[in-house]
């Protein structure tokens, strides 16, 4: 009998530190002789000038739970990762060509990836074409709909989503139209490797206990936001953390940011009078949380702000994600699931008036109606729960999370009623309208 080698993808710190976690968890079992290679994707806009996830700090722990570590990049270089796609007809020679280059031999191979939907993992799974495929989460996105239609010959391999526990009693709803099982890594195990990860990086400063930290995503980079509104986004975050009493501010930008963000909150630091810590080493948020616990962490929708609140007891705040709701286009983007579960958990930094967060025995119905709204050709079976929802939920509290035009279209409660339907529609209704604005604005003259 041939020997097994698994395949594991990665290509963030956060989603090596969860596959280390599975793997001390015992969630994959092995025989004498089977192998672990990790499969490492640089994703970066420009991959050649930013590191790869095994070069960055805190990753030589990880290591050493692989036989060896692969780059995809040089396997297909000079091509894209998030681009390159083998010809159909091309996909036997391509396979021959990685078995050859990674030694595999016969071996019966096993795959284990993540954002299975998009290139490069997607791309990884067609040029296997028999292997079985094990999915895993790095971060909020598994709590969504999948994000796009995803071919049964792909689809029909998934044998099981790992994911970690970042909102208690909530199922992933990724994968589920293919019936896939989801299966929690404990954190326990993701916290221990987390703690070896941590005790690794060396240089990182020490900072206040009553330190307030801001976590920086480069929405721009994602068209959500223009740069000036993520800098003003930014500035919002320190204030609010002043506001409540924070002298100390460490701002942690994301690693492809620009530095100009840096230097804007730098002016309004010195403006209020607090002290700004700039972390420039791309060390994972959670390397902070287990080495100098702050006393807030605010963000937009960042995994971090749940794994703070999870799995580190720390308090947090979030602060946007109104308007980044309205804000994310097309309705189906994958980031809409993560946004929404930020502003229906996490206290508003700002705290508009008594606004409290969405009740936990609410919750999984909230995330079925969203998904149902999101991907209704890929989960049909969600209708009567997201119309039990809609029916008793929908109000001032939710109603940001759905587009009513949406609603209307998918004859949903919360959209414009049926018997009112025909207006959009009605050249009689549209010419009103346009007159009432003609005489508004003679009216204002």
């Amino acid at each position: 009998m041939s020997r097994t080698t698994r395949i594991f993808c990665v290509s963030t710190l956060y989603g090596a530190t969860t596959l280390a976690a599975a793997l001390e968890s015992d969630c994959f079992t092995e025989t004498d002789g089977d192998r672990r290679l990790l499969l490492v994707f640089n994703n970066s806009a420009t991959p050649e000038t930013t590191p790869p996830v095994d070069a960055m700090p805190g990753f030589e722990p990880l290591r050493d739970h692989f036989d060896e570590v692969l780059s995809w990049n040089e396997a297909i270089s000079p091509f894209h990762p998030g681009a390159w796609a083998p010809r159909p007809d091309d996909i036997p020679l391509f396979e021959r060509y990685l078995r050859l280059l990674w030694k595999l031999g016969d071996d019966r191979v096993e795959l284990v990836l993540e954002s299975i939907q998009v290139s490069p993992a997607l791309t990884v799974a067609q040029l296997f074409t028999d292997a079985p495929i094990h999915v895993y989460a790095d971060g909020l996105m598994s709590y969504g709909p999948t994000r796009n239609k995803l071919d049964p010959l792909v689809g029909t391999r998934v044998r099981r989503l790992l994911h970690l526990d970042l909102v208690p009693g909530l199922a992933p709803v990724l994968l589920t139209e293919f019936e896939v099982p989801a299966q929690i890594v404990p954190t326990e195990a993701f916290l221990k490797a987390m703690g070896e990860l941590t005790a690794s990086v060396q240089d990182l400063p020490l900072l206040p206990s009553d330190s307030a930290l801001l976590l920086g995503q480069y929405l721009s980079a994602l068209n959500i936001l223009s740069p000036e509104e993520e800098e003003n986004l930014h500035v919002r975050m320190m204030r609010g953390a002043v506001e409540r009493g924070h002298r100390s501010i460490v701002f942690k930008p994301h690693p492809t940011a620009p530095a100009r963000y840096s230097r804007a909150l730098e002016a309004e630091a010195e403006k209020l009078g607090v002290d700004l810590t700039v972390l420039d080493l791309p060390v994972l948020a959670e390397v902070l949380f287990e080495k100098s616990p702050p006393a807030l962490v605010v963000g937009c929708f960042s995994t971090a702000l749940f794994t703070a609140s999870a799995f580190y007891g720390l308090p947090v705040a979030r602060i946007g994600t109104e308007p980044l709701l309205d804000r994310l286009t097309p309705y189906q983007n994958s980031n809409r699931v993560p946004a929404v579960l930020a502003d229906a958990l996490i206290p508003d930094l700002e705290g508009r008036g008594s606004e409290e967060t969405v009740p936990a025995d609410t919750l999984s119905g909230l995330v079925d109606a969203i998904s149902f709204t999101m991907q209704p050709q890929i989960h049909p079976g969600l209708r009567p729960a997201a119309e039990r929802y809609l029916a008793k939920h929908f109000g001032p509290r939710t109603k940001r999370y759905f587009k009513r035009k949406r609603l209307t279209s998918l004859g949903l409660p919360g959209g414009i009623p049926e018997r009112l339907s025909f207006l959009p529609r009605s050249s009689t209704a549209r010419r009103v309208v346009r007159r009432a604005r003609a005489l508004r604005k003679v009216v204002k003259r």
